[in-house]
């Protein structure tokens, strides 16, 4: 295996900048300031091709989800992760999918913050101020088990690009409503 081949094979995902990102333009020719992209927004990227098409990759420190929409090919997407200790990694699938779905925090979410959890012991319904925003695809590990992981919207789209969830994995409400459509039940997950 040469250097290249251990380097791709050392990383999770690359993006070809020459793909991702515009021309730069020679100086003579900025006249005006460009506006301020918003890194984010869901973008189409180069990445690794082998990943199976279909597949959600997500990679935690640097605040991505991928999509794989043709071999080589993502979409990308921002994401919030969970705080360093909250961190989930691993591989799961898409066990189910919910429109507006209900909330209701874990016992350890409930023991480590009671004064802001305590109060949605029983649930909260699903709509407009729930935590998880407008949709839910929820994780399930190889035997069938819920991994209590989710990928969700969120109230709070300002939280994408940090580690501020209790594990799950925040996108902003119009790009999980996108993800939503285009992801059946069964499709493979890989958290890095």
């Amino acid at each position: 295996m040469n250097r290249r081949q251990m380097l791709m094979a050392a990383l999770p995902l690359v993006a070809a900048p020459s793909l991702v990102l515009a021309q730069a333009q020679p100086a003579a020719l900025a006249t005006q300031a460009e506006p301020r992209r918003d890194p984010y927004a869901p973008t189409e990227v180069a990445i690794r091709d082998d990943f199976e098409v279909g597949s959600i990759v997500v990679v935690s420190k640097d605040f991505f989800l991928y999509h794989v929409i043709a071999p080589g090919r993502a979409v990308r997407y921002g994401v919030a992760v969970g705080t360093a200790e909250l961190v989930w990694k691993g591989r799961a699938t898409v066990g189910r999918k919910t429109e507006w779905p209900s909330w209701t925090p874990t016992p350890a979410m409930i023991e480590r913050n009671p004064g802001q959890y305590a109060k949605w012991a029983d649930g909260m319904p699903g709509g407009p101020s729930n935590p998880l925003g407008a949709r839910a695809l929820y994780l399930y590990d190889a035997k069938g088990n819920d991994t209590a992981i989710r990928i969700h919207g969120t109230t709070e789209p300002n939280s994408i690009g940090r580690a501020v969830s209790n594990g799950c994995i925040r996108m902003r409400n119009e790009a999980v409503m996108a993800l939503f459509e285009q992801v059946p039940i069964g499709t493979p997950v890989y958290v890095y």
